[in-house]
C-alpha cells in the first residue's frame, strides 16, 4: 500500500480530529485543550515524547529502525481573536476566537504523518521529530521552542526540516506550491507617537498640533517606500492603527499610529528598521514637534533551501498529479516564525491550496479572514507529503541536487 493509500485511510481519523480542533480555538503560547486532544491522538505510539515548560508545545521523536540522521516535520496549533463567520458546522464554540488560519489542519496532518511514519518505523534510516508548535499568530512560539532544545532533542544535528501551510485562497484547493530562496516576508512593527501641545481647536497657531503631522507622516512613508526600494526587493507599509483626539474643538497633546511593515531580504529589513524611524523624527522637527518611534522586528525572512525544495517539489510530484504542484514566481506577503528554524536547519516550507471543491479559489475569503474555510479533503494530502518527505530525506532517495 502506497504512503497515499494509507493516508487516505486515515482521512476519517484526521477530519474528527481537524474538526474537534477548530471547535475550541486556543489563543498564544498556552493552548492546554489542544495540547490535551494532540497527545490523545498520539496515545499508544511509539514516540519519545517531551512537553514544554513555557508554552505547551508537544515534541515527539521517533526514532527509526536503522541508523541514519534526523529529520524535523513542524505544525502549529494556535488559532487567532478572530470572531467566526464561516458557516460551517463545527464552527468555534469559543466567542470572539477562530482557527482562521488553519492550523488546526497543519496538528491533524502532523499527527497523521506520525502515524504513517510509525508504520514505516522499521524501515526508516534515522529519527524523525514531530514538532507541534504553540504561538505562531505573533508570539514566535518557534523561537521558544528552539530556546527549549527542539531541535537538539534527537540527539544529533538535524539534516533538514519541513512545513506545510494551508491557503482558503490564492491556489486551487489541493494544490502545492513553494519557491527556492524566500517564501514569506519578514514582518515588523513600527509605533509612532507624534507629541505636540495640545489648544483651542479655534486657536491652532497657540498649539503645536500633532494631528497633521502624524497624517503627513504616514503619507511620507508611503513616498518614501515606493521612491527608495528596488522594485524587485520590495517593502510594504500599512498602517492598520490611527487614533487622536477626543473632540472636533480640542488640539490633542499627542497623535498616535502603528504599521505592519513587509520586506522580503535581510538588507532591505535593515534599512527599514533605519530609516522609518529617521524619517518619523525627521518630519516631526521639522514642524517643532517630537516624534518617538520603536521598530520591532518581529518575524524574519523564511528562507527556503534551494537543494530542499527541489527535493520536495519533485517528493510532492511523485506522490500526486504533476499539475497539482507548482513552483510559485514570488513569495507571499505572509510571514512565518519557521523562519527561525530554517535559519538553523536547511529545509522547505510549502504552501497546500485548501480551498473547498467547487469555490472561487481566486475570490475566497483568505487566510485571517472571519468567513475563511479550509477543506478537510486535503488533510491526508498534508500527512502523505510530510511523510514521504521525512523518509525520503533519512533515506537521501529521489533527492534533487542543484
Amino acid at each position: 500500500m502506497s504512503v497515499v493509500e494509507r493516508a487516505q485511510e486515515l482521512q476519517p481519523e484526521l477530519v474528527r480530529l481537524r474538526r474537534s480542533l477548530h471547535r475550541e480555538p486556543e489563543l498564544g503560547l498556552r493552548l492546554p485543550r489542544t495540547q490535551e486532544k494532540v497527545l490523545a491522538a498520539l496515545d499508544g505510539l511509539p514516540l519519545e515524547i517531551t512537553l514544554g515548560e513555557n508554552l505547551t508545545s508537544v515534541t515527539a521523536v521517533l526514532r527509526g529502525g536503522k541508523p541514519g540522521g534526523a529529520v524535523l516535520l513542524r505544525g502549529d496549533m494556535d488559532a487567532l481573536p478572530v470572531a467566526e463567520a464561516s458557516g460551517v458546522p463545527y464552527a468555534s464554540q469559543v466567542p470572539g476566537r477562530m482557527h482562521a488560519c488553519g492550523h488546526d489542519l497543519h496538528t491533524a496532518g502532523l499527527v497523521g504523518a506520525a502515524r504513517l511514519l510509525v508504520d514505516r518505523r522499521e524501515h526508516l534510516h534515522g529519527d524523525v521529530v514531530f514538532m507541534f508548535q504553540p504561538g505562531e499568530e505573533g508570539h514566535n512560539g518557534a523561537g521558544a521552542m528552539i530556546q527549549e532544545g527542539v531541535l537538539e532533542v534527537a540527539g544529533r544535528n538535524l539534516d533538514a526540516a519541513y512545513a506545510l501551510h494551508v491557503a482558503s485562497n490564492r491556489v486551487p484547493g489541493g494544490v502545492f506550491i513553494t519557491r527556492s530562496g524566500t517564501i514569506t516576508s519578514a514582518s515588523d512593527r513600527l509605533t509612532v507617537t507624534v507629541r505636540g501641545k495640545g489648544g483651542h481647536g479655534a486657536n491652532p497657531a497657540t498649539a503645536k498640533d500633532p494631528i497633521p503631522v502624524a497624517c503627513e507622516t504616514v503619507t511620507a512613508i508611503q513616498t518614501w517606500i515606493g521612491r527608495a526600494f528596488d522594485v524587485f526587493d520590495p517593502a510594504v507599509v500599512t498602517v492598520g492603527s490611527f487614533h487622536a483626539g477626543t473632540q472636533a474643538n480640542v488640539i490633542p497633546d499627542t497623535a498616535e499610529f502603528e504599521a505592519t511593515v513587509r520586506s522580503y531580504s535581510e538588507r532591505t529589513q535593515e534599512r527599514l528598521a533605519e530609516g522609518l524611524p529617521r524619517l518619523v523624527r525627521s518630519i516631526a522637527a521639522a514642524h517643532g514637534l517630537e516624534a518617538e518611534a520603536e521598530y520591532v522586528t518581529s518575524y524574519p525572512v523564511t528562507a527556503n533551501d534551494a537543494d530542499e525544495t527541489g527535493f520536495a517539489l519533485a517528493t510532492a510530484r511523485d506522490l500526486f498529479d504533476a499539475h497539482e504542484v507548482w513552483e510559485s514566481p514570488q513569495p507571499t506577503n505572509g510571514s512565518e516564525d519557521f523562519s527561525y528554524v530554517l535559519q538553523r536547519v536547511p529545509g522547505a516550507m510549502l504552501l497546500l491550496g485548501a480551498a473547498p471543491e467547487g469555490a472561487d479559489w481566486q475570490n475566497a475569503p483568505m487566510n485571517h479572514s472571519p468567513r475563511a474555510v479550509f477543506d478537510d479533503r486535503v488533510l491526508y494530502k498534508q500527512a502523505a507529503l510530510l511523510a514521504e518527505l521525512a523518509e525520503r530525506r533519512l533515506t537521501d532517495t529521489g533527492r534533487v541536487v542543484r
